[in-house]
């Protein structure tokens, strides 16, 4: 059986690196000059913007905006409807522009908006619905709007079998 090729229903502009391990969902749309690592999926429905970085391994779920400069390193798990901020003064000219780095593993719950300039650290995990205004250090979980810091990811069994 011939593997399904959704080419016709998602864009992808010119000028983009994307490994051919890559799989798209239906409906996206990738902008200009991007780095897209191998075994990268990409939701249905998912607008990542120009001059993003995406490692490898790394799962994007259905709906998410990636806005330009932002960095999403190896493994990292970004769940439905995640948007990314990059611009904290919209319409200044971009003079207050910043991607958010999401370091490698870390977990980033459905529904979460992620502020311009943000880091989240390697293996942290935000909470659904967060709002995420400052860095998150590496191995915490943080949730709730503001999200703030809940607990640490090696007091929870389940990621503990992993």
């Amino acid at each position: 059986m011939e593997e399904y090729n959704n080419k016709n229903t998602s864009i992808v502009y010119h000028d983009n690196i994307i490994d051919d391990s890559v799989r798209i969902g239906h409906f996206v749309l990738i902008r200009e000059s991007n780095i897209i690592q191998a075994n990268v999926r990409i939701g249905s429905y998912t607008e990542i913007a120009h001059h993003t970085n995406i490692g490898r391994n790394v799962q994007i779920h259905s709906g998410c905006f990636i806005p330009e400069f932002t960095v999403l390193k190896e493994g990292c798990w970004i769940g439905p409807h995640v948007t990314f901020v990059n611009d904290i003064y919209p319409q200044t000219n971009g003079q207050y522009r910043d991607g958010v780095i999401v370091e490698p593993n870390a977990i980033i719950g459905a529904k979460s908006t992620i502020m311009a300039g943000v880091v989240v650290g390697t293996g942290a995990v935000i909470g659904c619905g967060s709002v995420v205004l400052k860095d998150v250090p590496a191995g915490e979980v943080w949730a709730g709007n503001p999200a703030m810091f809940i607990k640490f990811r090696k007091d929870i069994d389940e990621y503990q079998t992993l």
